[in-house]
């Protein structure tokens, strides 16, 4: 069932998509070459509970981490350990937090140092893919057309479509209906109202969009090796079209 947020529940959806934008903000300058990503994961942790909030993927079916990081051809749901990052790395950070029962998630994926010519078109295309998805969003539009948008700005820029993943509904629960593709028909699925809080978080790969689990049965890599991004808001539907809950992205 698809909810419609209250009053009270979109200010606290609000303040938990704040948070989220905020530790993005704080871990920011932190990432760099010579970092491991679980002191990432630490200072992401302790960022989100000083705002009074809790990691919403701490424990989250057994996930024992704060934070998801992946890194380069590692697509999401990558266990923070005490790997280093290295100048040309792709690094992807997904965030959640909970705040007074309700929670707030997006994903950015971050330059290490100076990146190749195709790293760099890779996450700049599968920012704006984003971006593409996030503007269709208004009362009246439907899922089908969220994804669609999605799936012709990524195809025109030849990147691989991660199917088996997609974004979801947020709110006292972390993933609520509906399901939200990254692809999809015009003028399908669900139809958005005033009220609904979703997440749009484009997967999209410099090669194929064939993927693997890993060992791990969390961490999710590209199968042919290339390298992975992953964009993600939270955005509630208004009356006249979209907010963006977890902040106006400025920093690349």
């Amino acid at each position: 069932m698809i909810s419609i947020k209250s009053k009270r529940e979109i200010e606290l959806l609000k303040i938990a998509g704040n948070i989220v934008y905020e530790t993005h903000k704080y871990i920011k300058p932190f990432i760099k070459p010579g970092v491991s990503l679980l002191k990432l994961d630490s200072l992401a942790e302790d960022f989100i509970r000083s705002k009074g909030a809790t990691p919403s993927f701490k424990g989250y079916e057994g996930f024992p981490n704060a934070t998801c990081i992946s890194v380069n051809n590692e697509v999401v749901h990558g266990i923070p350990s005490n790997r280093k990052l290295k100048d040309g790395d792709i690094v992807s950070i997904d965030i959640g937090a909970c705040y007074k029962g309700y929670h707030g998630d997006s994903a950015w994926s971050y330059a290490v140092g100076k990146l190749s010519s195709d790293c760099t078109y890779l996450m700049e295309h599968t920012k704006k893919a984003l971006y593409e998805g996030i503007k269709v969003v208004k009362p009246g539009a439907r899922i089908g057309d969220i994804g669609n948008a999605v799936e012709k700005y990524a195809n025109a820029h030849n990147l691989g479509i991660v199917r088996e993943l997609c974004g979801h509904g947020v709110g006292n629960h972390l993933h609520e209906s509906p399901d939200v593709p990254n692809y999809g028909l015009p003028n399908t699925g669900p139809v958005l109202k005033e009220g609904m809080v979703i997440a749009i978080e484009p997967m999209l790969n410099l090669g194929s969009d064939d993927i693997v689990v890993e060992d791990n049965d969390w961490t999710i890599t590209t199968l042919d090796g290339k390298p992975s991004a992953h964009f993600e808001h939270t955005v509630l539907v208004t009356k006249d079209g979209y907010q963006i809950l977890t902040g106006e992205w400025l920093y690349g």
